[in-house]
């Protein structure tokens, strides 16, 4: 205590000589030189700046050497408090010793190990003290990081806080644009609505009246033949064709029964021995067909890269020739094929739509005339074997396919003499008026001898 207190005083006592003479000099050096020397001043007040650093850092030292000493003080009076107990102890251990007696003996024991405990106990409490301050210096440690990670999330909060609002503002940016984007949809869909029905108007009156006149014609002979003929005749056909699958059942039931007593066991022993006989054949018959089918391969090839070589010029200059008319004939074709597409396209979506419906129904009834088929073969044990998924798939698809052309012949039957007819009356209709066909093809003639004379000229 005592020397740190000295060593404390001298280093005072040291700074402000220091202090004091360096003012002195600095200032007889200012009156000696005047004051012009702007250089001497800067040096001065850094000087003195400097002075004022040493003596916080001194000041701070010393709070800090007087906040050791305090503890030092603290430990030195437990330390003196447990010697004057030991001291203490000892006096009664003496006085104890003096009387000679066993219980003093046993006194002295008691009162040694005590002091031995309050030895350990004074080396517990400075391990304790040293502990702390170990303790409280590694909590002042976290406290500044503690500081640091609060700056750095004040940081980064601001730094979100910005981002936060650039986010807003691009969000509002984005919801007017949202806004022009749904009002030009909304001129958009109303532009197309009555584009729309200006070319569904076109399009109705696109088809010509005649052509119009013979469809609804058309579609009512073809109404009236299918009311009066037809109907009733496929109506018939049903019955009978239902009476006819009964009729045959009952037929085939004894059959069947037969069938699969006797000629079905029998059957199958010829069909193994027929395959223990034909297998050395069939594989044979393997081998000899991939071998001709390699050397064929091989040979067809080799005549097809020759044939190739050989019709590669001729198809390179055809290509070269034709060229300029295929490029003249797609400009002159372009705006027509252009019209024809913008008028058809309506059409076209329907027909694919329509198209789309039919496949799928046309999917489902398949897949259940498919169902139909496997159950019906799956009955009975002769057919058991058949029901396999190839055949099941082309008996349902025949099964489909047989009423469409069953009514496609009906059809034909029904209108095919009122077609021979029309054909007929054209034909009346074309020798009553030959020389007007004449004229007409031979205008087209000319035409067409025209525009290959001018394509000529340009080539």
């Amino acid at each position: 205590m005592g020397a740190s207190k000295l060593l404390i005083s001298l280093i005072i006592f040291s700074v402000v000589v220091v202090g004091v003479l360096a003012d002195a000099g600095i200032e007889d050096e200012i009156a000696g030189t005047g004051a012009t020397h702007a250089a001497l001043r800067l040096e001065l007040e850094q000087l003195r700046t400097k002075i004022s650093a040493l003596e916080s850092s001194i000041s701070d030292r010393t709070k800090e050497l007087k906040g050791k000493d305090e503890n030092t003080a603290q430990l030195e009076r437990t330390v003196q408090e447990k010697s004057a107990r030991i001291a203490s102890l000892q006096s009664e251990i003496e006085s104890l010793q003096k009387k000679g007696s066993v219980d003093a003996e046993e006194l002295v024991g008691k009162v040694s190990a005590r002091a031995v405990e309050l030895e350990k106990q004074v080396e517990k409490l400075r391990n304790e003290i040293e502990s702390q301050t170990r303790k409280s210096n590694a909590l002042e440690a976290q406290a500044i990081g503690a500081e640091k990670k609060v700056q750095d999330l004040n940081l980064k909060l601001e730094s979100l806080q910005k981002t936060n609002d650039e986010q807003k503002r691009r969000i509002q940016k984005t919801e007017r644009a949202l806004q022009l984007a749904e009002e030009e949809l909304l001129r958009a869909q109303l532009e197309a609505t009555a584009r729309s029905k200006q070319l569904t108007e076109v399009h109705g009156a696109w088809l010509p009246p005649w052509l119009a006149y013979h469809i609804s014609h058309f579609q009512e002979l073809a109404a009236t033949h299918w009311k009066e003929r037809a109907k009733p005749v496929l109506v018939v056909f049903l019955q009978k064709a239902s009476e006819k699958s009964a009729q045959a059942q009952k037929w085939a039931e004894p059959h069947l029964e037969t069938a699969k007593t006797k000629w079905i066991p029998a059957i199958k022993e010829q069909w193994m021995i027929f395959v223990t006989h034909a297998e050395p054949y069939r594989q044979t018959v393997s081998t000899k067909t991939v071998e001709v089918y390699e050397a064929s391969k091989t040979t067809i090839t080799m005549h097809i890269v020759k044939i190739q070589e050989l019709a590669d010029p001729y198809y390179q200059e055809a290509k070269k020739l034709s060229k300029p008319y295929i490029d003249q004939v797609a400009t002159v074709t372009k705006p027509h094929v252009e019209k024809v597409r913008v008028a058809l396209n309506p059409h076209t979506k329907r027909v694919v739509q329509a198209y789309g419906k039919f496949l799928e129904s046309a999917t489902t009834y398949h897949r259940q005339a498919q169902a139909a088929v496997h159950e019906h073969l799956k009955k009975h044990e002769l057919t058991k074997p058949l029901a396999t998924k190839e055949l099941v798939w082309f008996m349902a698809s025949a099964l489909l396919a047989l009423p469409i052309f069953f009514l496609y012949r009906l059809l034909s039957d029904i209108f095919c003499p009122i077609m021979s007819c029309i054909a007929v009356r054209r034909q009346g209709n074309l020798h009553e008026r030959p020389m007007q066909t004449l004229l007409t093809a031979d205008l087209s003639a000319g035409m067409m001898i025209r525009k290959q004379q001018k394509i000529n000229k340009k080539i």
